[in-house]
């Protein structure tokens, strides 16, 4: 019974240890979140803009471009996927791969050939263990980015695009990640990035009762949207990557927080599993001693006689 009693003790000290562990990692991927929010925030109005810039443009003139023009019959398409660089984030990885595999299943259906380009370890050692060829990977900044990561990511991105099909570029870029709603929500969503969709823009901008003003452009609306395309691009990009390092964030700080009580509840279990093995062994001692008192006074009543 001793043995039994020190066994418990053994894991009440290792799950205690965990639960410091996973309440610290809590804390952490909370105190980042506030962080991370704030990014996504003072990326949006530049995001915004760069947008109503490229659709001005595209609207404004007849100009044909990688940027706004859809392929009469699209073969090809690149598929960029957002995951994490580490785990302990419950399914945040494994829900944005679910999304890409949906979304190239569609893309197949359609009869196009899919390029995946992924950033985080998770989604590349997801795609390595199946032996699935990846055009090109990023790993080492999920939970920070920067603008220059984002601008490393776009550079391939915007030479497929502007490439032929014939030649290995693509007809269209798609981006999956994780969009941040709240601390309790983050959604994984796809989204074309390019060509982009005049009409959905107009859309937003009639609902928002937003109306694009009259340009003119110089030297030419073709030169406007060439150094307009990276900009766009990466600027997408890079609030992809906000938006997918806060939901890391959030994804981590719930997953440890219910690690950390799952822990708590184990440890009761094991100290009322421990309590009922020392009272236990507090019993059996009582009755030796009492059976040993008993012989002994036995023993002594038989020997007077």
């Amino acid at each position: 019974m001793g043995a039994q009693l020190r066994v418990y003790k053994r894991r009440i000290q290792a799950v205690t240890a965990t639960k410091k562990i996973t309440k610290a990692m809590e804390m952490i991927a909370a105190s980042r979140i506030v962080k991370a929010q704030r990014r996504v925030a003072a990326s949006m109005p530049y995001a915004t803009e760069l947008t109503r810039a490229v659709t001005a443009v595209a609207t404004g003139s007849t100009t044909k471009h990688a940027l706004t023009t859809e392929v009469e019959a699209p073969t090809r398409a690149a598929v960029l996927l957002i995951t994490s660089d580490r785990g302990l984030a419950g399914g945040y990885s494994s829900n944005a791969i679910k999304a890409a595999e949906r979304l190239r299943e569609r893309l197949a259906g359609e009869g196009k050939e899919v390029d995946t380009y992924i950033v985080g370890r998770k989604g590349v050692a997801y795609y390595n263990f199946r032996e699935r060829k990846v055009a090109e990977s990023w790993t080492g900044f999920t939970d920070s980015p920067s603008y220059g990561d984002a601008k490393n990511i776009a550079a391939p991105l915007i030479e497929a695009i502007q490439t032929e099909t014939a030649e290995g570029g693509v007809d269209e870029l798609h981006i999956v990640f994780t969009e941040f709603v709240s601390m309790m929500t983050q959604n994984p969503v796809e989204n074309r990035m390019l060509p982009l969709s005049l009409d959905e823009v107009a859309d937003e901008n009639s609902k928002k009762g937003e109306i694009l003003p009259l340009f003119d452009f110089e030297p030419s609306a073709e030169d406007v949207l060439d150094a307009l395309l990276p900009r766009y691009v990466e600027s997408r990009i890079y609030n992809a990557l906000l938006q997918a390092a806060a939901s890391e964030h959030a994804a981590r700080r719930r997953a440890m927080k219910s690690a950390t009580d799952n822990a708590g509840d184990l440890i009761k279990s094991l100290s009322r599993l421990a309590n009922a093995a020392r009272q236990a062994e507090i019993t059996q001692e009582i009755s030796e001693i009492v059976g040993g008192a008993s012989a002994l006074a036995d023993a002594t009543a038989g020997s007077d006689k």
